[in-house]
Protein backbone atom coordinates (compact mmCIF):
# COMPACT_ATOMS: atom_id res chain seq x y z
CA UNK A 1 0.00 0.00 0.00
CA UNK A 2 1.07 3.37 -0.42
CA UNK A 3 1.45 5.92 2.84
CA UNK A 4 -1.10 8.27 1.09
CA UNK A 5 -2.20 9.91 4.57
CA UNK A 6 -5.70 10.46 5.47
CA UNK A 7 -8.83 12.52 3.69
CA UNK A 8 -9.67 15.64 5.55
CA UNK A 9 -13.24 14.01 5.29
CA UNK A 10 -13.48 12.31 8.38
CA UNK A 11 -17.06 11.01 7.69
CA UNK A 12 -16.00 9.88 4.12
CA UNK A 13 -13.00 8.02 5.59
CA UNK A 14 -15.09 6.30 7.95
CA UNK A 15 -17.76 5.49 5.45
CA UNK A 16 -15.04 3.66 3.50
CA UNK A 17 -13.40 1.94 6.73
CA UNK A 18 -16.64 0.64 7.03
CA UNK A 19 -17.09 -0.74 3.63
CA UNK A 20 -13.59 -2.39 3.71
CA UNK A 21 -14.39 -5.47 4.99
CA UNK A 22 -16.67 -6.53 1.57
CA UNK A 23 -13.95 -5.95 -0.24
CA UNK A 24 -11.37 -9.00 -2.12
CA UNK A 25 -8.10 -8.68 -1.65
CA UNK A 26 -5.92 -7.34 -4.79
CA UNK A 27 -3.84 -10.16 -4.95
CA UNK A 28 -3.65 -11.93 -7.94
CA UNK A 29 -3.35 -15.95 -9.05
CA UNK A 30 -4.36 -16.39 -12.65
CA UNK A 31 -4.09 -18.88 -15.00
CA UNK A 32 -3.61 -20.38 -18.73
CA UNK A 33 -6.36 -22.26 -19.36
CA UNK A 34 -9.03 -20.53 -21.63
CA UNK A 35 -12.51 -21.75 -20.27
CA UNK A 36 -16.12 -19.54 -20.84
CA UNK A 37 -15.34 -18.73 -16.90
CA UNK A 38 -12.56 -16.91 -17.03
CA UNK A 39 -14.94 -14.06 -17.92
CA UNK A 40 -15.60 -13.70 -14.01
CA UNK A 41 -12.35 -14.14 -13.40
CA UNK A 42 -13.15 -17.69 -12.12
CA UNK A 43 -10.31 -20.12 -13.97
CA UNK A 44 -7.17 -19.80 -12.11
CA UNK A 45 -7.81 -16.03 -11.54
CA UNK A 46 -10.45 -15.99 -8.61
CA UNK A 47 -9.00 -13.06 -6.26
CA UNK A 48 -8.03 -14.67 -2.54
CA UNK A 49 -10.48 -12.86 -0.20
CA UNK A 50 -9.51 -11.33 3.07
CA UNK A 51 -10.38 -14.28 6.11
CA UNK A 52 -14.01 -13.83 6.20
CA UNK A 53 -14.83 -11.49 2.65
CA UNK A 54 -16.02 -13.44 -0.06
CA UNK A 55 -17.03 -10.81 -2.46
CA UNK A 56 -15.15 -10.34 -6.28
CA UNK A 57 -15.65 -7.03 -7.93
CA UNK A 58 -15.19 -7.88 -11.13
CA UNK A 59 -18.38 -10.31 -11.38
CA UNK A 60 -21.73 -8.63 -11.30
CA UNK A 61 -23.66 -6.33 -13.62
CA UNK A 62 -24.53 -2.95 -14.68
CA UNK A 63 -27.79 -1.61 -12.97
CA UNK A 64 -29.48 1.72 -13.87
CA UNK A 65 -28.24 5.20 -11.96
CA UNK A 66 -29.90 8.27 -12.10
CA UNK A 67 -26.52 10.07 -10.10
CA UNK A 68 -24.48 9.54 -12.93
CA UNK A 69 -22.06 10.53 -14.88
CA UNK A 70 -20.08 11.30 -12.38
CA UNK A 71 -18.95 14.63 -14.77
CA UNK A 72 -20.02 16.64 -17.78
CA UNK A 73 -18.01 16.38 -20.90
CA UNK A 74 -18.47 20.40 -21.06
CA UNK A 75 -16.73 20.48 -18.02
CA UNK A 76 -13.67 18.48 -18.65
CA UNK A 77 -10.79 20.72 -20.16
CA UNK A 78 -9.10 16.78 -21.67
CA UNK A 79 -11.83 15.16 -23.87
CA UNK A 80 -9.54 13.89 -27.11
CA UNK A 81 -12.38 14.61 -30.26
CA UNK A 82 -12.30 11.03 -30.70
CA UNK A 83 -13.74 9.85 -27.46
CA UNK A 84 -16.29 13.09 -26.96
CA UNK A 85 -19.71 11.44 -28.06
CA UNK A 86 -22.18 14.33 -26.52
CA UNK A 87 -19.89 17.10 -28.41
CA UNK A 88 -19.91 15.59 -31.60
CA UNK A 89 -23.76 14.59 -31.91
CA UNK A 90 -24.30 11.41 -30.40
CA UNK A 91 -28.44 11.50 -29.54
CA UNK A 92 -29.16 9.17 -26.66
CA UNK A 93 -27.82 9.56 -23.07
CA UNK A 94 -29.05 6.53 -21.52
CA UNK A 95 -25.76 5.14 -21.41
CA UNK A 96 -24.37 7.24 -19.24
CA UNK A 97 -26.39 6.38 -16.33
CA UNK A 98 -25.11 2.79 -15.67
CA UNK A 99 -23.76 1.97 -12.53
CA UNK A 100 -21.48 -1.29 -11.82
CA UNK A 101 -22.76 -3.21 -9.18
CA UNK A 102 -20.74 -6.47 -8.32
CA UNK A 103 -22.61 -9.18 -6.63
CA UNK A 104 -22.25 -9.38 -3.19
CA UNK A 105 -20.82 -5.93 -2.60
CA UNK A 106 -21.25 -2.42 -3.53
CA UNK A 107 -18.04 -0.17 -5.33
CA UNK A 108 -17.17 2.75 -2.54
CA UNK A 109 -18.44 5.76 -4.90
CA UNK A 110 -15.35 7.79 -6.84
CA UNK A 111 -14.40 10.71 -4.29
CA UNK A 112 -12.00 12.79 -6.26
CA UNK A 113 -10.89 15.50 -3.41
CA UNK A 114 -9.94 11.87 -1.28
CA UNK A 115 -7.75 10.39 -4.27
CA UNK A 116 -6.02 13.63 -4.46
CA UNK A 117 -5.38 14.33 -0.46
CA UNK A 118 -4.28 10.41 -0.67
CA UNK A 119 -2.10 10.55 -3.46
CA UNK A 120 -0.70 14.11 -2.88
CA UNK A 121 2.76 14.37 -3.69
CA UNK A 122 2.72 11.84 -5.70
CA UNK A 123 2.70 10.57 -9.04
CA UNK A 124 0.31 8.21 -11.33
CA UNK A 125 1.24 7.37 -15.20
CA UNK A 126 -0.58 5.42 -17.66
CA UNK A 127 1.10 3.44 -19.95
CA UNK A 128 0.17 1.85 -22.95
CA UNK A 129 -2.17 2.41 -26.32
CA UNK A 130 -4.88 4.43 -26.77
CA UNK A 131 -7.12 2.77 -24.42
CA UNK A 132 -4.74 3.73 -22.01
CA UNK A 133 -5.15 7.22 -23.09
CA UNK A 134 -9.17 6.69 -23.01
CA UNK A 135 -8.28 5.79 -18.75
CA UNK A 136 -6.23 8.81 -18.26
CA UNK A 137 -8.77 10.99 -19.85
CA UNK A 138 -11.02 9.80 -17.79
CA UNK A 139 -9.75 9.78 -14.48
CA UNK A 140 -8.26 13.64 -15.16
CA UNK A 141 -11.68 14.44 -16.07
CA UNK A 142 -13.25 12.66 -12.55
CA UNK A 143 -10.93 14.42 -10.65
CA UNK A 144 -11.60 17.94 -12.63
CA UNK A 145 -15.26 17.54 -11.46
CA UNK A 146 -14.36 16.97 -7.74
CA UNK A 147 -11.59 20.12 -7.76
CA UNK A 148 -12.79 22.42 -10.11
CA UNK A 149 -11.11 25.48 -8.45
CA UNK A 150 -7.57 23.57 -8.04
CA UNK A 151 -5.08 25.11 -9.91
CA UNK A 152 -3.72 23.08 -12.89
CA UNK A 153 -1.27 22.52 -15.58
CA UNK A 154 -1.51 20.44 -18.75
CA UNK A 155 2.01 19.78 -20.28
CA UNK A 156 0.65 17.85 -23.56
CA UNK A 157 3.92 15.84 -25.24
CA UNK A 158 4.35 13.05 -27.69
CA UNK A 159 4.80 10.31 -25.99
CA UNK A 160 4.02 11.67 -23.07
CA UNK A 161 1.30 14.16 -21.66
CA UNK A 162 0.77 15.25 -18.18
CA UNK A 163 -1.79 16.73 -15.71
CA UNK A 164 -0.44 18.06 -12.35
CA UNK A 165 -3.18 19.22 -9.73
CA UNK A 166 -1.07 21.98 -8.37
CA UNK A 167 -2.00 22.53 -4.85
CA UNK A 168 -2.08 18.77 -4.00
CA UNK A 169 1.13 18.46 -6.08
CA UNK A 170 -0.11 15.29 -7.73
CA UNK A 171 0.10 14.60 -11.36
CA UNK A 172 -1.64 12.05 -13.91
CA UNK A 173 0.39 11.22 -17.02
CA UNK A 174 0.28 9.19 -19.76
CA UNK A 175 2.80 7.98 -21.81
CA UNK A 176 2.00 6.65 -25.02
CA UNK A 177 4.02 3.12 -25.79
CA UNK A 178 1.32 0.85 -27.27
CA UNK A 179 3.60 -1.91 -27.52
CA UNK A 180 5.34 -1.37 -24.41
CA UNK A 181 8.68 -2.63 -25.74
CA UNK A 182 10.56 -0.17 -27.75
CA UNK A 183 10.62 0.28 -31.74
CA UNK A 184 13.81 1.39 -33.28
CA UNK A 185 14.02 3.11 -36.74
CA UNK A 186 16.82 1.75 -38.98
CA UNK A 187 17.33 2.56 -42.22
CA UNK A 188 13.38 4.15 -42.98
CA UNK A 189 12.41 0.76 -41.45
CA UNK A 190 10.45 0.25 -37.81
CA UNK A 191 12.12 -2.58 -35.62
CA UNK A 192 9.73 -3.91 -32.57
CA UNK A 193 12.29 -4.81 -30.64
CA UNK A 194 10.53 -7.80 -28.78
CA UNK A 195 13.34 -8.33 -25.98
CA UNK A 196 14.07 -4.53 -25.25
CA UNK A 197 11.80 -2.03 -23.39
CA UNK A 198 15.67 -0.15 -22.14
CA UNK A 199 14.31 3.16 -23.91
CA UNK A 200 10.47 3.04 -23.18
CA UNK A 201 11.80 2.33 -19.25
CA UNK A 202 13.19 5.42 -18.76
CA UNK A 203 9.90 7.16 -18.34
CA UNK A 204 8.45 4.69 -15.90
CA UNK A 205 11.50 5.53 -13.23
CA UNK A 206 10.29 6.80 -10.33
CA UNK A 207 7.04 6.80 -10.35
CA UNK A 208 4.76 6.27 -7.45
CA UNK A 209 1.94 4.03 -9.28
CA UNK A 210 2.12 3.13 -12.84
CA UNK A 211 -0.44 1.31 -15.10
CA UNK A 212 0.27 -0.29 -18.68
CA UNK A 213 -1.83 -1.63 -21.00
CA UNK A 214 -1.16 -3.44 -24.34
CA UNK A 215 -3.06 -5.97 -27.01
CA UNK A 216 -4.79 -4.31 -29.44
CA UNK A 217 -2.16 -2.77 -31.79
CA UNK A 218 -0.05 -6.50 -31.86
CA UNK A 219 -3.23 -7.80 -34.02
CA UNK A 220 -2.95 -4.61 -36.73
CA UNK A 221 -1.95 -5.67 -40.09
CA UNK A 222 -1.44 -3.39 -43.22
CA UNK A 223 -1.48 0.05 -43.38
CA UNK A 224 -2.75 0.24 -39.41
CA UNK A 225 0.40 -2.55 -38.63
CA UNK A 226 3.07 -0.13 -36.40
CA UNK A 227 6.47 -2.07 -37.73
CA UNK A 228 8.11 -3.46 -40.73
CA UNK A 229 10.47 -5.86 -39.00
CA UNK A 230 9.90 -7.91 -35.64
CA UNK A 231 13.65 -8.64 -33.85
CA UNK A 232 14.07 -10.64 -31.14
CA UNK A 233 18.44 -11.21 -30.33
CA UNK A 234 20.03 -11.05 -33.64
CA UNK A 235 17.14 -12.33 -35.84
CA UNK A 236 14.60 -10.51 -37.38
CA UNK A 237 11.04 -11.26 -38.73
CA UNK A 238 9.09 -10.28 -41.38
CA UNK A 239 5.43 -11.49 -39.18
CA UNK A 240 5.35 -14.30 -36.48
CA UNK A 241 2.39 -15.26 -34.77
CA UNK A 242 0.84 -12.36 -33.66
CA UNK A 243 -0.24 -14.08 -29.53
CA UNK A 244 3.44 -15.48 -29.84
CA UNK A 245 4.50 -12.26 -30.24
CA UNK A 246 2.54 -10.34 -27.91
CA UNK A 247 3.70 -12.87 -25.35
CA UNK A 248 7.51 -12.35 -25.77
CA UNK A 249 6.67 -8.46 -25.73
CA UNK A 250 4.82 -8.50 -22.56
CA UNK A 251 6.85 -11.03 -20.96
CA UNK A 252 9.91 -8.90 -21.79
CA UNK A 253 7.72 -5.98 -19.86
CA UNK A 254 7.11 -8.13 -16.56
CA UNK A 255 10.86 -9.10 -16.22
CA UNK A 256 11.47 -5.50 -16.17
CA UNK A 257 9.37 -4.83 -13.61
CA UNK A 258 10.21 -7.57 -11.58
CA UNK A 259 13.77 -6.20 -11.92
CA UNK A 260 13.50 -2.52 -11.19
CA UNK A 261 10.74 -1.73 -9.83
CA UNK A 262 10.55 -1.53 -5.85
CA UNK A 263 6.88 -2.88 -5.10
CA UNK A 264 7.20 -1.25 -1.79
CA UNK A 265 7.23 2.21 -3.13
CA UNK A 266 5.48 1.86 -6.53
CA UNK A 267 2.38 0.30 -6.88
CA UNK A 268 1.66 -1.42 -10.40
CA UNK A 269 -1.13 -2.38 -12.02
CA UNK A 270 -1.92 -4.04 -15.75
CA UNK A 271 -5.09 -3.81 -17.41
CA UNK A 272 -6.49 -6.19 -18.84
CA UNK A 273 -7.97 -6.42 -22.76
CA UNK A 274 -10.58 -3.82 -23.45
CA UNK A 275 -13.04 -5.42 -25.41
CA UNK A 276 -14.29 -4.28 -29.14
CA UNK A 277 -18.24 -4.88 -30.30
CA UNK A 278 -17.79 -5.19 -34.09
CA UNK A 279 -20.22 -8.63 -34.80
CA UNK A 280 -24.11 -7.79 -33.16
CA UNK A 281 -24.38 -11.54 -33.45
CA UNK A 282 -22.52 -12.03 -30.28
CA UNK A 283 -25.49 -10.06 -28.22
CA UNK A 284 -28.24 -11.44 -30.58
CA UNK A 285 -28.67 -8.26 -33.12
CA UNK A 286 -28.22 -9.81 -36.24
CA UNK A 287 -29.90 -6.86 -37.81
CA UNK A 288 -26.74 -4.22 -36.90
CA UNK A 289 -23.95 -4.65 -38.42
CA UNK A 290 -21.53 -3.34 -35.65
CA UNK A 291 -22.12 -1.31 -32.52
CA UNK A 292 -23.70 1.89 -34.03
CA UNK A 293 -27.71 2.33 -32.31
CA UNK A 294 -26.56 0.22 -29.34
CA UNK A 295 -28.02 2.31 -26.68
CA UNK A 296 -27.95 -0.48 -23.67
CA UNK A 297 -25.55 -3.10 -22.03
CA UNK A 298 -26.33 -6.69 -22.76
CA UNK A 299 -28.50 -8.09 -20.55
CA UNK A 300 -27.57 -10.23 -17.41
CA UNK A 301 -24.25 -11.06 -15.85
CA UNK A 302 -22.61 -12.66 -18.89
CA UNK A 303 -21.67 -11.90 -22.50
CA UNK A 304 -22.23 -14.78 -25.53
CA UNK A 305 -19.72 -13.02 -27.60
CA UNK A 306 -16.12 -14.50 -28.01
CA UNK A 307 -13.78 -13.93 -25.58
CA UNK A 308 -10.29 -11.87 -26.22
CA UNK A 309 -7.72 -14.94 -27.58
CA UNK A 310 -5.24 -12.52 -25.55
CA UNK A 311 -6.24 -13.04 -22.12
CA UNK A 312 -4.44 -15.99 -21.86
CA UNK A 313 -1.24 -14.65 -22.96
CA UNK A 314 -2.23 -11.47 -20.21
CA UNK A 315 -3.15 -14.22 -17.71
CA UNK A 316 -0.34 -16.57 -18.33
CA UNK A 317 2.65 -13.60 -17.68
CA UNK A 318 1.34 -11.78 -15.14
CA UNK A 319 1.09 -15.22 -13.25
CA UNK A 320 4.37 -16.12 -13.70
CA UNK A 321 5.81 -12.65 -12.33
CA UNK A 322 7.68 -12.73 -9.54
CA UNK A 323 5.74 -10.21 -7.51
CA UNK A 324 2.39 -10.11 -9.91
CA UNK A 325 0.92 -6.51 -10.98
CA UNK A 326 -2.59 -6.09 -9.78
CA UNK A 327 -4.59 -7.27 -12.89
CA UNK A 328 -7.30 -5.02 -13.39
CA UNK A 329 -9.95 -7.25 -15.01
CA UNK A 330 -12.42 -5.32 -16.68
CA UNK A 331 -12.69 -7.55 -19.88
CA UNK A 332 -16.04 -9.22 -18.91
CA UNK A 333 -17.59 -6.01 -17.06
CA UNK A 334 -16.62 -4.14 -20.46
CA UNK A 335 -17.74 -6.91 -23.15
CA UNK A 336 -21.38 -6.31 -21.71
CA UNK A 337 -21.21 -2.50 -22.66
CA UNK A 338 -22.10 -2.59 -26.38
CA UNK A 339 -23.60 0.33 -25.78
CA UNK A 340 -20.84 2.47 -24.31
CA UNK A 341 -18.45 2.89 -28.27
CA UNK A 342 -18.14 6.15 -29.97
CA UNK A 343 -19.57 4.51 -33.17
CA UNK A 344 -20.00 7.43 -35.68
CA UNK A 345 -19.83 10.40 -33.30
CA UNK A 346 -16.31 10.85 -33.20
CA UNK A 347 -14.42 14.03 -34.09
CA UNK A 348 -12.21 12.18 -36.01
CA UNK A 349 -14.49 10.99 -38.49
CA UNK A 350 -15.64 13.17 -41.66
CA UNK A 351 -19.34 13.45 -42.51
CA UNK A 352 -18.96 11.08 -44.82
CA UNK A 353 -17.93 8.70 -43.41
CA UNK A 354 -20.54 9.38 -39.94
CA UNK A 355 -23.11 8.77 -43.09
CA UNK A 356 -22.08 5.30 -43.30
CA UNK A 357 -21.66 3.71 -39.71
CA UNK A 358 -21.62 0.25 -41.88
CA UNK A 359 -17.88 0.94 -42.31
CA UNK A 360 -17.02 3.77 -39.89
CA UNK A 361 -17.94 3.10 -36.83
CA UNK A 362 -15.45 3.36 -33.57
CA UNK A 363 -16.75 0.08 -31.94
CA UNK A 364 -12.95 -0.04 -29.92
CA UNK A 365 -12.54 2.50 -28.22
CA UNK A 366 -15.23 4.13 -25.62
CA UNK A 367 -17.28 7.47 -24.84
CA UNK A 368 -15.91 10.26 -22.10
CA UNK A 369 -18.13 10.34 -19.56
CA UNK A 370 -18.51 6.90 -20.29
CA UNK A 371 -17.51 3.19 -19.57
CA UNK A 372 -13.47 3.76 -18.62
CA UNK A 373 -14.77 5.90 -15.53
CA UNK A 374 -15.64 2.43 -14.13
CA UNK A 375 -12.66 1.05 -14.68
CA UNK A 376 -11.47 4.37 -12.59
CA UNK A 377 -13.55 3.65 -9.93
CA UNK A 378 -12.24 0.04 -9.56
CA UNK A 379 -8.71 1.99 -9.62
CA UNK A 380 -9.51 3.75 -6.82
CA UNK A 381 -10.51 0.61 -5.05
CA UNK A 382 -7.53 -1.07 -5.35
CA UNK A 383 -5.47 1.97 -4.07
CA UNK A 384 -7.76 2.34 -1.04
CA UNK A 385 -7.91 -1.56 -0.18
Amino acid sequence: MLNMGPSPCSLLLLGLILVQAIYASPAVSVGLTRRHDDRAGLSGHRRRPRPGFSCDLYRGSWVEDESYPLYRYSSCPLIDPEFNCQLYGRPDSSYLRYRWKPAGCDLPRFNGVDFLWRMRGKSVMFVGDSLGRNQWESLVCMLNAAAPRSPTQFIRGDPLSTYKFLEYGVSISFHRAPYLVDIDVVRGKRILRLDDISVNSKMWRGVDVLSFNSGHWWTHKGSMQGWDYMREGGAYHADMDRLVAFQKGLTTWANWVDRNVDRAKTKVFLQSISPTHYNPTEWSAPVSRNCYGETAPASGRNYSGAYPEQMRVVRGVVRAMGSPAYLLDITALSELRKDGHPSVYSGELSPEQRASPDRSSDCSHWCLPGLPDTWNQLFYTALLF
